[in-house]
């Protein structure tokens, strides 16, 4: 697979706080299983095979890029694919599950409470009991061949740069970049959920699961959640409205849409150095924008 291309973003502002902007496009690493997604499936992938099993199984909310990522690898990798998702089923599907259902992923639906023990043992091991053909995933696809993978994003950038500004979900990627950096430049991460206490503290587990270390080059900025995970307001609307005319680039409102809004503001408040250059990763989910379409009416 091709590295993913670096775009440089001409901005007024960038040229007014003189500072350089690349956008690494990881949304264009595959049709279907785009951006940090392919990251985190990379390594589990090649697990599931070397170790015999023939089914994935993952967890994920009805419109989860991770549910719609897993479902179309097991599609592409000849997996059958278990998909459990959070709630009660509605029909018709929205986007994200009627694409799922069509790469072949079984859907089952559990209720909120039951869905909250998803990480306890013995749940795990009752689904182990009866799916033992089973590769299990965690929601997110966030874990220690996930962070192995995001690492590689590091790998890929070809030219010299200050700082790597990245969303952050279950904190995989984040993990898997300050890994892949190991102690060098600096890291900045934007929350898409209001728990930063909780995420700094799975961020930093995940990176000593990985390699034993424990970086100082890294920290998230809080301030630009919106309100929590998957919210949205009129303010972010725009923002991703007046990008995309000005750069011809689709973002989503979730993830990559508040880090670089997040990344704007710190700019025009004299954050960053003169002369720094940021990256800024663009870790696909494109997919959802069908999703929100439907619920917000809102057409991107």
């Amino acid at each position: 697979m091709q590295p993913a291309p670096l775009q440089f973003i001409q901005d007024f502002l960038f040229l007014e706080k003189n500072v350089t902007v690349y956008l690494k496009r990881e949304d264009l690493l595959h049709p279907t299983i785009s951006g940090n997604k392919w990251r985190k499936l990379k390594y589990n992938l090649s697990a599931a095979k070397e170790q015999g099993k023939r089914t994935l199984l993952t967890f994920g909310g009805a419109y989860s890029n991770h549910i719609a990522a897993v479902a179309a690898a097991g599609k592409e990798y000849h997996f059958t694919t278990l998909g459990f998702i959070r709630g009660e089923e509605h029909l018709p599907l929205n986007p994200t599950l009627a694409f799922a259902a069509s790469c072949g992923m079984q859907l089952h639906y559990l209720n909120r409470e039951t869905y909250r023990n998803r990480n306890k043992p013995e749940f795990i091991q009752q689904l182990q009991q009866k799916y033992p053909e089973a590769y299990l995933l965690p929601e997110g696809g966030t874990n220690t061949l996930a962070v192995l993978g995001c690492t590689e994003i590091v790998a890929d950038i070809s030219i010299p740069f200050d700082y790597i500004c990245c969303a952050a979900g279950t904190g995989g990627t984040l993990a898997g970049i300050i890994a892949g950096l190991n102690g060098e430049k600096n890291v900045i991460g934007f929350p898409a959920l209001n728990a930063d206490d909780f995420l700094q503290h799975e961020i930093a587990d995940l990176i000593k699961s990985y390699n034993g270390e424990a970086y100082q080059n890294w920290h998230l900025e809080t301030l630009y959640h919106f309100g929590g995970y998957a919210k949205v307001k009129p303010d972010l609307l725009h923002f991703i409205t007046r990008f995309k005319e000005q750069h011809s680039i689709m973002l989503e409102p979730v993830y990559t849409g508040k880090m670089l809004f997040g990344l704007y503001d710190l700019i025009r408040q004299d954050y960053f150095a003169p002369g720094s250059c940021i990256i800024a990763i663009h870790t696909g989910g494109l997919q959802g924008l069908a999703g929100f379409a439907e619920r917000l009416g809102i057409l991107f």
